[in-house]
């Protein structure tokens, strides 16, 4: 190991264990109900989301030591890869439906999102590139369209699952990567004016996305359906007050929230932790984008700060969606929080991602 290596950050590795923490806490109080009536085992999404946890944990130590500069030599098969994976599950046969949507790859009992991987691997493309032409940014067809293309062409294959929040964040992520390579703002808008003028039809085109869009307007207009999920988490949240009901006394998860474990877990930590819980988990998460960006700053080449904006953009961007979406404050679509709601592969790939942000806070020239 080199002697410039420092010991990764602290205050990151903190943060990122205490949210895993309350994580696996509140899996297991949220789910705990529904899988004793489904699978009579009140432990069924804990044990598994407790697996995931053992092999994230790994693959972020992993990642903590393995030289992030290596991850250049990888980045065609990374790619490819990535792109292989979001068609395979397009496949008949290949690909697990779930509620009407096709986002995994099922080997035996264990169930794999593409999708998840691929955020990883465009952010390290997208890293690399930029931090190879940082001449060009400033150019909108050689320094940012090739990016947008990329992002685009991944974007569109998960939409096809269909998955429009994974696409969204996918997109916020590397437009924040871009702007930090140091793209003009105009160019930004313009890309950010396109993908606006591409959803809306998106929109318009799938009912049940026209109705959640409606629902988020005003949810009372159908209560019982569209605007149940809304309604729901925004009881949970309203009846938890200043210090919650107490752990694992959510009256919600007694099947009257729909995705209390996943999508909607936030409203659960607001139900049993108050508003006091609720209000920890946000700081803890811009605690993380504080050191990630942090660490992105005193990186000692543009790759590796590149790379730790990605990370911290994919924590920072998909946790404002998830809570915006549970609090009321976005139009709901399905997207997890990180590293608290379950779910095998996002909890697996981000914690990977943690690791290389912590390999890269090794070579940081300040604190």
């Amino acid at each position: 190991m080199s002697s410039k290596r420092k010991s990764p950050d602290f205050v990151l590795f903190i943060t990122v264990m205490c949210l895993l923490v309350i994580g696996m806490v509140m899996v297991l109080s949220a789910s705990e109900y529904k899988t004793l009536v489904y699978y009579n085992d009140s432990f069924y999404y804990f044990k598994r989301q407790l697996l995931w946890s053992v092999l994230g944990l790994i693959g972020m130590f992993y990642m903590i030591n393995f030289d992030y500069k290596r991850l250049r030599q990888y980045i065609t098969p990374i790619l490819a890869i990535a792109f292989i994976l979001l068609v395979l599950v397009l496949i008949p046969g290949v690909g697990v439906e779930v509620n009407d949507a096709t986002r995994w790859i099922g080997v035996g009992p264990i169930q794999f999102a593409p999708a998840e991987l691929v955020k990883l691997c465009i952010i390290i493309f997208t890293a690399y590139g930029l931090s190879r032409s940082r001449g060009r940014i400033k150019s909108f067809t050689a320094g940012v369209l090739p990016y947008m293309v990329v992002m685009g062409l991944a974007a569109l294959l998960i939409l096809l699952q269909p998955d429009l929040g994974t696409a969204l964040s996918l997109a916020g992520i590397v437009i924040v990567m871009v702007f930090a390579a140091g793209a003009r703002p105009s160019h930004l808008i313009t890309v950010v004016a396109a993908g606006f003028a591409a959803v809306v039809p998106l929109i318009a085109l799938e009912p049940y996305r026209l109705k959640r869009l409606m629902a988020f307007l005003d949810p009372w207009a159908d209560p019982q359906e569209t605007g149940f999920h809304i309604i729901q988490g925004l009881y949970a949240i309203g009846s938890g007050g200043l210090f919650g009901l107490g752990l694992g006394q959510s009256k919600q998860k007694f099947l009257y929230l729909p995705e209390n474990h996943t999508d909607f877990i936030f409203a659960i930590i607001g139900e049993e932790l108050g508003f006091i819980g609720a209000t920890l988990v946000i700081m803890l998460f811009l605690l993380f984008i504080w050191r990630g960006l942090k660490i992105a700053i005193a990186s000692p080449d543009p790759f590796a700060s590149l790379l730790a904006t990605g990370i911290t953009a994919w924590v920072g961007v998909q946790a404002f969606i998830n809570i915006g979406v549970v609090t009321g404050s976005l139009p709901i679509t399905g997207i997890t929080l990180p590293f608290i709601s379950f779910g095998g592969t996002s909890l697996l790939f981000t914690l990977v991602a943690v690791g290389i942000l912590l390999n890269i806070s090794r070579f940081t020239t300040t604190r």
